[in-house]
């Protein structure tokens, strides 16, 4: 397992919040917004974990920090799935972590920003068999959702919240709207939210997040 950045709360924690970075990151990349957060969670952890770096085929095979490769831009972004798969297993044995040091996994939210996104999409949807408490996913996609997704009853139960920029050029919003659709379809109650923004994290959208883990985590 790669080094986590773990941040926690001024207060005992009993809630977490899993968040990872997107393609080319690091786990610091969201320090800033974890710690803005926790000002108004006060007893919520945030772990940022952090991805290996490996050669990313779409950007010439220059190595950087991945969750997986990428091997082609179509038909919506062809992957290496083994990588996808060892990325969520990451992310199980982070929330098994939290559950074994105490946090109830039904108070355990996991977030992703674009490649990270992907990555918990097909951890909570896919692979994950416990409870959760939610999910976030800020300007990503679900490459590995397809037309015959079938979730049962305690997924279907997940809250999720999705996050776009509608002037997102690296991740086209229509590719995120697919992933909301699809997950509707199956009766997931998903909170879509659109931003006068590209691939980015505006203040609006923190604030936004923040209200929305207020009202899964807060006392």
């Amino acid at each position: 397992m790669q080094d986590a950045l773990i941040l926690d709360p001024a207060q005992r924690a009993d809630a977490c919040v899993i968040w990872l970075h997107g393609l080319g990151a690091d786990r610091y990349d969201f320090e800033p917004v974890a710690q803005m957060l926790q000002q108004r969670l006060p007893t919520t952890r945030f772990v940022l974990p952090q991805a290996p770096s490996r050669p990313v085929t779409i950007n010439g095979g220059w190595s950087m920090p991945s969750w997986y490769d990428i091997l082609a831009m179509s038909p919506a972004r062809a992957i290496d799935k083994e990588q996808m798969e060892v990325s969520a297993q990451t992310v199980i044995r982070l929330i098994e972590a939290q559950r074994d040091g105490g946090i109830d996994p039904a108070r355990i939210i996991l977030a992703g920003f674009s490649q990270g996104g992907a990555v918990v999409f097909h951890t909570a949807f896919l692979r994950w068999q416990g409870p959760l408490g939610g999910l976030m996913a800020l300007s990503t996609y679900a490459p590995t959702f397809d037309e015959d997704l079938q979730l049962d009853e305690s997924r279907r139960k997940l809250p999720v919240l999705c996050l776009h920029g509608s002037q997102d050029e690296v991740v086209l919003p229509a590719m995120g709207r697919a992933a909301h659709d699809a997950l509707v379809a199956q009766g997931v109650a998903v909170d879509w939210r659109e931003y006068p923004m590209g691939h980015e994290v505006v203040l609006e959208e923190i604030q936004d997040i923040g209200d929305w883990l207020l009202q899964r985590l807060g006392a």
